[in-house]
Parts: structure tokens; sequence; C-alpha cells
């Protein structure tokens, strides 16, 4: 498929502000509070555990996490508010209440149950396994999975949308991936959501996650 840098729509105004990733780019973990940036390398030995912060303490748990010398995420886009009486751009968590942390079980566990200044901190369980032990286990990500996640939502754009599987309508069940504009390399499914056709990215036992307007132009078939 042509790969066209230039092609415009009626539909959605581009938003200049969003600069994409490339296919293989995670940006780095930075604490708000002191600067600390912590980069992302893949390491066997840790899993994406994913924490829900009680009271949308998201923020406070990623800055003490990182400042710690662990790599977390937090999925963010972009707002207009009022602040004061002025509008302002902000971010905001596109899945609320909810942190990803990529690290040993050891560590995981250390901050879910032994972890004084992340009491309000725990694990997200996965409710579709069950352990020896008759408990659910701590949800984790594939390490695939949460890589295409980042890269769809690290754009902070404005349209991004935590969706309902019913607003979704599929125009088929095939693999596409993005090969152009600020999602490029993003994989998932074309549906049509707020009557745009998006790329519907999957998290495991947590829900779609929906880009902004992408052109056809701009999506290929994988083929296997």
């Amino acid at each position: 498929m042509i790969t066209l840098s230039n092609v415009e729509t009626q539909e959605e105004e581009v938003n200049s502000s969003c600069i994409g990733l490339a296919p293989d780019a995670i940006p780095s973990a930075k604490s708000s509070r002191n600067g600390v940036s912590v980069e992302y390398t893949h390491d066997a030995s840790k899993k994406w555990f994913v924490f829900r912060a009680s009271y949308g303490r998201e923020d406070k748990a990623y800055d003490f996490i990182v400042e710690d010398g662990v790599y977390a995420y937090i999925a963010k886009r972009e707002v207009i508010k009022d602040v004061h009486g002025k509008r302002r751009k902000m971010l905001e968590p596109l899945i609320p209440n909810l942190i990803f942390v990529y690290t040993t079980d050891e560590t995981a566990y250390q901050y879910a149950k032994s972890t004084p200044e992340l009491s309000y901190l725990s694990f997200y369980y996965n409710h579709f396994e069950i352990t020896d032990d008759h408990k659910n286990p701590p949800l984790t990500i594939p390490y695939k999975e949460m890589e295409n996640f980042i890269k769809a939502t690290s754009t902070h754009d404005k349209h991004l949308l935590f969706v309902d599987p019913a607003k979704c309508h599929f125009k088929s069940g095939e693999l596409v991936r993005v090969i152009d504009g600020a999602f490029i390399g993003v994989e998932g499914r074309v549906a049509r959501v707020s009557g745009q056709q998006r790329v519907i990215v999957n998290l495991s036992e947590i829900g779609l996650v929906s880009t902004a307007y992408i052109p056809s132009a701009f999506i290929e078939k994988i083929e296997y």
C-alpha cells in the first residue's frame, strides 16, 4: 500500500502537536517532582504489572516508582480545562486509577504489600485465572501487547478513547498496522467509533483503546 504523508481529511483536524513514535520507540519514564528519568529496556526477568491507585493517586505512585529506579507508565491524553478562569491544555489519565509497572515479581509484591509510601496502591487482579491456592493472580500484560499500547497512547492525542466494545463497529477481524502518521507502528483492528475510522488496540482483561481517526491510506493488512 502506498504511504501518503500529506493526506487531509474533513472529518478531523490534524493535531500538529502530536508526534508519533518510531515503531520500536518507548518513551522514558520521568518523575514530575525532581526530573528523575528511567529508560525502558526489555528484560526477561521483568513483567508488566497492572496496579490500581485509589482516589486518583496514580501520578503520586508513578513519581515514587520512577524515583525508585523502576520503569512505569500511565496512559494519558490531552484535554482543555478551565483553570482559574483560563483555558489550559492538560494531560489526564486515559484509564483512571491504573498504572503499569515493568518490574520483577519481588519488587511488584513489595510495592503492593510492604511499601508504606504506596499504601494506596494495589494489584489489578486477573479474574480469568485461578492459582493453585484458588486465588486470582495479579494481572500482567504480555510484552508485545504493552509495547503496542504504549505506541498508541504515547501520542497523548486528545481523540484517544477508552471504549466500550459495544460501541466499536468492527469492519472485519483482520489485524492491521498503521504505516504513517502519529500512530505509526500501532497494530489492531479497524472499527468505526464516534462516526470515524480508527484502529482499536486490545489491552488484556482491561479493555479497548481507540486511536484518533486513521485514513485508509495509512493502514495495511498484516500478513502472516
